[in-house]
């Protein structure tokens, strides 16, 4: 199959803003893919080579892919650097001095998709001494071999930055159509949803979704080791309404100030640690491992948790920030056990011993949980809970929880099912009132001064379907030493290697870090694609467990604005 192929679907879904046209062009080439591609494939129309859980990156920079583009095509890195500034699209540059090229092209081969991907795949795999050279070289064999528009979204793919439109719902919609018939779309698409939230692999969900048997989608189950999608929670603004939404009586629980952590244990004894983002951090956490491997009984397992850190000295909670380092950091992670110690409240079960819970009720879950944690203070322990139908002793926990510095607490039907990446009514929260988003940065301006070489002015952005849509900028919050928490400097680290545009001082950002944002009130706005803007907005936390299907809607955005004008 020639890449060509991908890159004239790519075209067609970047020419049109209509999501049912996004569909039927999806549908039409997943059938060609079934015949005649490979289901890994299917990766490469979300701009990846490997599934979602999977976190390895491709690695090439703003900085590399501008030197790629140079050594391919026999022009100065700096003029190549100079059209960034200007076009602020590294693939439609490609293309231009892809379509310029001088030399001659005899022997140039046809690019076959089996290449491009081969190459993505090497990509990842290659570290150490004379990395930059070794990847230069497999980039500049694809480029070398590219028409001027597959150049494009060949470099498009290795920033990730495919701007064509789509999201997993799009792909999601695509392999109902293409596989089943149209009487049963809803349906089917939410069984596809349902088996992509446990596999978090469109490769397999493409094989069964391909053979047109709904039964094939029963294959796929939980599998300890693979990091899934959570169960997501409702927000409410009082007691009654948490429930109205859960029903009486409920479960009350505390609202920890930490993050969610999937533990894993295989029958080898193997014990992984995921976070809601899917990312892999059991190196960072050997004192979870091992409290988990001591703490909790059985052979196989995926529990849910929340990980709270605490002040080892006084025995007091700390804030989500403070514990945030322990993802971040890839080294002087002993230091890091000792400095910043954590405890495992277990809240969960969605697998135990070969079999899932996920559709039984939750307080038989529960009962699973107190079961098998060995408690453990300040180590290990099930979270606390209660059981109520009443509105005054829910407060009194509520009132407790916030005494003792946690957030606020969780609220959760007793008879509910476990239902991965939902916001359903089987869980509610519910913490003080504050005004207060997860938004992701899609942009950025370089302060001035004291903050000169810093990004510093974030554009914040929510999610709109499978879009992004800008609701302001931020420029406070950050601080400026480590020691107070996420710096300016952090911030700008982990943003550079994200720029994939660049004019003027503005940069565009790839959409991957989300922040925490507090703001006064919200109003219209012609300025921001939302139509709508923060004001005052101020980053409270840098959140590195959070994803952008985590981040406001614009939903959330309407309706906290409507809300402002009570």
């Amino acid at each position: 199959m020639n890449y060509l192929e991908f890159v004239e679907v790519y075209e067609k879904l970047g020419a049109t803003t209509k999501r049912l046209e996004k569909t039927d062009i999806l549908a039409d080439f997943l059938k060609v893919l079934k015949s005649r591609g490979k289901s890994e494939w299917i990766y490469l129309l979300l701009g990846r080579a490997v599934p979602d859980y999977d976190s390895r990156e491709i690695g090439i920079s703003t900085q590399l892919a501008i030197k790629a583009i140079a050594h391919s095509f026999g022009v100065n890195e700096g003029d190549v650097l100079k059209r960034f500034k200007k076009v602020g699209d590294l693939g439609e540059i490609s293309e231009e001095f892809a379509g310029k090229k001088k030399q001659a092209t005899l022997g140039t081969k046809k690019l076959t998709v089996e290449k491009v991907f081969d190459n993505l795949r090497k990509l990842m795999s290659i570290e150490g001494k004379g990395a930059v050279d070794r990847k230069m070289d497999l980039v500049s064999e694809l480029l070398g071999n590219a028409s001027p528009k597959e150049a494009k979204y060949i470099v498009r793919t290795l920033l990730s930055d495919l701007r064509i439109g789509i999201a997993a719902p799009t792909i999601v919609e695509g392999l109902s159509v293409a596989f089943f018939s149209e009487e049963k779309k809803t349906e089917i698409s939410e069984r596809i949803q349902g088996a992509y939230d446990l596999a978090n692999d469109f490769a397999v969900v493409f094989e069964a979704a391909s053979k047109g048997d709904e039964k094939e989608f029963e294959k796929i189950g939980l599998e300890p080791g693979k990091p899934l999608n959570v169960m997501l929670a409702v927000k409410v603004s009082d007691i009654k309404e948490a429930f109205e939404v859960c029903g009486r009586p409920a479960a009350i629980e505390q609202k920890y100030d930490g993050f969610r952590m999937l533990l894993n244990k295989k029958k080898n004894g193997e014990i992984s640690l995921f976070t809601r983002r899917l990312e892999n951090v059991t190196p960072q956490f050997p004192d979870v491992v091992s409290a988990v491997s001591k703490g909790i009984k059985g052979e196989s397992f995926i529990l849910d948790s929340e990980i709270v850190g605490y002040d080892k000295k006084t025995g007091k909670y700390k804030p989500f920030e403070a514990v945030s380092q322990r993802i971040k950091r890839k080294y002087d992670i002993d230091k890091l056990v000792k400095e910043l110690p954590v405890e495992i409240n277990v809240f969960d079960v969605l697998y135990y011993e070969g079999n899932s819970y996920l559709e039984k009720p939750f307080s038989e879950r529960r009962k699973i949980v107190e079961k098998i944690v060995r408690e453990k203070e300040l180590v290990i322990r099930p979270a606390i809970q209660i059981i109520t139908s009443s509105e005054d002793e829910a407060m009194k926990f509520y009132q407790n929880a916030l005494k003792v510095g946690e957030e606020g607490i969780m609220i959760k039907t007793l008879d509910a099912p476990y239902k991965q990446g939902r916001r359903v009514g089987y869980m509610a929260k519910l913490k003080p009132l504050l005004n207060d988003f997860d938004l992701v940065i899609v942009g950025a301006e370089y302060g001035t001064g004291k903050r000169g070489g810093w990004l510093t002015s974030y554009i914040l952005a929510c999610r709109d379907g499978d879009s992004l849509v800008e609701v302001g900028k931020v420029s406070s919050g950050l601080k400026e030493k480590e020691s107070e928490g996420t710096t300016y400097d952090e911030m700008t680290k982990l943003l550079k290697p994200l720029i994939v545009e660049d004019k003027a001082g503005y940069v565009k950002i790839k959409p991957k870090i989300v922040v925490s944002v507090n703001y006064q009130n919200i109003q219209e706005s012609p300025s921001y694609s939302s139509g709508y803007a923060l004001r005052f907005p101020r980053i409270t936390h840098y959140r590195p467990d959070r994803r952008i299907e985590d981040i406001a809607t614009i939903g959330d955005i309407k309706e906290a604005a409507r809300k402002g004008k009570r």
